[in-house]
């Protein structure tokens, strides 16, 4: 089996703190989904595959939301003819909760969407401000209730914590209106200050501040606790699902599954007689240029044994399933082991039946974990 992936990069306005590649040139959205198509019949659709069958797509962004109802058609119409895909595929759209109209519910019943990700972020309208985010947090609840009466049966909802003075009875409002929606699968995330982005250069001229890291691991607990509570898996560092609603498609990603990558700045994993990472170009004028000429724009690279590794420590320890060391080369066993067992005597570690665990106090220091694991490439 397969992933799909198909990165749709518009926004009607930019969110501070996103790093993602986005564009608000609205007007070349056509344009933009017919280069898809033919990035499709360019890299040979299910060929490239080698006639594994397509058991996620995933439309991301960028806001997909914002393509209309003949964008959509065509897209889904090209990689069914393209692509070989389950008749079970777990096919995702994300939105924002301001675009779920009426009219776009029953568009996606019309499509073969079966999962929708939101991103919620906040309740709060002063955070949602903040963050020039577009929707208002009452919007979420009734964007719910139009996916559900459109007969969408499979939500998500991202959820962001850690901003500038939040209060630990704020984020718990947060997370009390989050469990209210019933949502099936829920995603949160530590505010990030990446470089680039307009909330970085909030931070490095003074405008705002890092909430104290000792409060962001409380809130974080507090979420785990919470859920765990409420009936969710905690399968992933940043994910929690009702049972058998994981993310089937960003599973793809933690376990290796090759997938292909369309769009602007999309990434692939794809296997020729090696493992090979793919990555487009970050930029519509450079993708657009190479789609009119027949020759991609992209950069990739073999994975040798060593990046592999580096790859299984970085994904795999992200699971509750955590790392198989029995996968691992006999090499790779004794290194990873010896690195572990600092982290395994402070508890933030646990080898089980042969499997590498992050504990409950690894979690929140698991990058620094992860990355003493990780072989000098």
């Amino acid at each position: 089996m397969a992933g799909l992936y198909i990165h749709i990069p518009f926004c009607s306005s930019r969110c501070i703190y996103c790093g993602f590649f986005s564009t608000t040139l609205m007007e070349k959205r056509q344009q933009y989904v017919d280069a898809i198509c033919r990035e499709m019949e360019l890299r040979g659709g299910e060929s490239e595959l080698k006639g594994e069958p397509v058991a996620t797509i995933y439309l991301g962004g960028g806001t997909p939301s914002l393509l209309n109802a003949e964008q959509l058609h065509q897209l889904f119409r090209y990689i069914y003819i393209m692509y070989n895909v389950s008749e079970k595929a777990e096919v995702t759209i994300e939105c924002n909760p301001d675009d779920v109209t009426p009219s776009f519910a029953e568009l996606l019943s019309e499509l073969p969407v079966n999962r929708v990700s939101m991103g919620a972020q906040t309740f709060s309208d002063e955070r949602l401000r903040f963050l020039k985010r577009r929707h208002q947090s009452s919007q979420v609840h009734m964007a719910v209730k139009r996916l559900r009466d459109a007969g969408i049966n499979n939500i998500s909802i991202d959820l962001i914590y850690g901003f500038p003075n939040e209060t630990m009875d704020e984020w718990q409002a947060d997370i009390d209106k989050a469990l209210d929606l019933n949502v099936e699968h829920l995603s949160a995330y530590s505010l990030s200050f990446e470089e680039g982005t307009e909330l970085y250069q909030m931070l490095k001229t003074g405008r705002v501040g890092e909430l104290d890291e000792e409060i962001q691991r409380s809130m974080y607990y507090r979420l785990i606790d919470a859920l765990q509570d409420a009936g969710y898996e905690h399968y992933e560092i940043s994910n929690f699902a009702r049972h058998g609603f994981r993310s089937r498609h960003n599973s793809n990603y933690w376990n290796h599954t090759p997938y292909i990558g369309l769009g602007a700045g999309a990434h692939s994993l794809i296997v020729k007689e090696q493992m090979v990472r793919r990555w487009n170009v970050s930029n519509l004028k450079q993708y657009f240029h190479g789609i009119n000429e027949g020759v991609l724009a992209y950069e990739e690279e073999s994975l040798d044994e060593a990046t592999l590794y580096n790859d299984t420590i970085m994904t795999c320890l992200r699971t509750c399933e955590g790392l198989d060391v029995t996968q691992l080369t006999p090499k790779q066993h004794n290194y990873c082991l010896r690195q572990a067992r600092k982290y395994i005597d402070a508890g933030w570690l646990c080898l089980n039946k042969n499997r590498l665990v992050l504990t409950r106090s690894g979690l929140f220091v698991s990058n620094m974990i992860m990355s003493d694991l990780m072989d000098e490439v």
